[in-house]
């Protein structure tokens, strides 16, 4: 399916979408990320065709549906609010869309059993869904928009009232179910660590806008701007001057600080005195009590560690860098149980190589 250059206007001047425009090959799994806002919703629902574009068009199978009704689309939709049938059974939800597609009736029953197999209630089939918990009642919603096999399966942030424990597993169940039947398939969010483990391609949108669309490493390790770098993971900024550039190699001063990073953008590269940021996530920065055991890294300041936070399979340091004009930098240990644990008030040392830190333009 595809989008090409789609906008709509809310009002005077304001675009909840603008000029989106992105290919999805058949059989992929697509998750759309962003904070509240930046039009994901909207644009899912111009894709179910329950808002119009004001401009721009929609193709599902290279044919353009602006003019078929969200009822005659061969989509399969999954929403927060799963809108099951309180008073039918898993299995009377299941059958419900073929029914109102007036399938053959003797057909009815070996599909619906066996799309609640695929989603692991084979034998829940006849209980009401106020008998089900939260994650039964998900996986009946998503035998219920698959069993008709529609063209594109939408998921409009379906997991986001669990708890993280469940919204983790259904997450991978999501991806199972989506790679064994092999729909191509949509998904809303704004949870970061959902769209990274499910999805084949990440697009991520901040105020109407496609900011990047690439593949979930890609996102992560090559974002394209400072919004995609802070919005995924936990990034640290650090402000300064360019003093000189080689090749991708960019060198800057932060604070009384000099320091390099590299720059990715597609665009012109800085030029001496242009202000730029430095991106360098968490998990990159290396902590240690004393400057000797960073010396294989090319950077290396001293800071003093503000606060500690404990994450059970990670340890987060909030520390504070006076070279740095007093930044507060955040440092994971991922390794707490082999690593002596640092105090607040204690003062340490940072280290981190060059290719980690991504230049942007400010």
């Amino acid at each position: 399916m595809g989008l090409e250059k789609i906008t709509i206007r809310a009002g005077g001047d304001y675009r909840a979408v603008d000029d989106a425009s992105f290919d999805l090959e058949e059989g992929k799994f697509l998750t759309i990320l962003g904070p509240s806002g930046s039009g994901k919703t909207t644009l899912l629902r111009m894709i179910a065709g329950f808002q119009a574009p004001t401009s721009g068009e929609i193709a599902i199978n290279s044919i353009p549906v602006g003019q078929v009704p969200p009822n005659k689309r061969s989509i399969g939709m999954v929403f927060q609010k799963l809108a099951l049938f309180p008073h039918m059974t898993a299995a009377q939800n299941v059958a419900f869309p073929l029914k109102m597609r007036r399938f053959d009736a003797r057909t009815i029953p070996g599909r619906v059993a066996k799309y609640l197999e695929l989603v692991k209630l084979g034998s829940f089939a006849s209980r009401r869904i106020h008998e089900l918990s939260g994650g039964q009642q998900q996986r009946v919603a998503i035998a219920r928009a698959l069993v008709f096999e529609p063209d594109l399966l939408l998921l409009d942030e379906p997991l986001a009232a669990l708890d993280r424990k469940l919204r983790e597993e259904m997450q991978l169940e999501f991806r199972r179910i989506q790679r064994e039947l092999g729909v191509t398939t949509i998904n809303v969010t704004h949870d970061q660590r959902e769209a990274l483990v499910v999805s084949d391609e990440i697009i991520v949108m901040d105020k109407g806008r496609i900011q990047q669309n690439a593949k979930p490493s890609a996102t992560y390790r090559q974002p394209s701007n400072s919004f995609v770098a802070g919005f995924i993971g936990v990034t640290n900024f650090l402000s300064g001057s360019v003093t000189g550039v080689a090749e991708s190699e960019v060198a800057f001063v932060a604070g009384t600080q000099p320091l390099v990073g590299r720059w990715i953008a597609t665009d012109v590269q800085p030029q001496a005195g242009q202000t730029v940021k430095g991106a360098v996530r968490a998990e990159q920065i290396r902590v240690a009590a004393t400057r000797d055991r960073l010396d294989a890294l090319q950077t290396v300041v001293s800071g003093t560690v503000m606060d500690v936070i404990f994450e059970g399979e990670r340890v987060v340091y909030e520390i504070r860098l006076p070279s740095l004009q007093d930044a507060i930098i955040r440092v994971f240990d991922h390794d707490p149980a082999q690593h002596a644990e640092f105090e607040a008030g204690v003062g340490v040392f940072l280290g981190w190589n060059a290719r980690d830190v991504l230049i942007f333009a400010e």
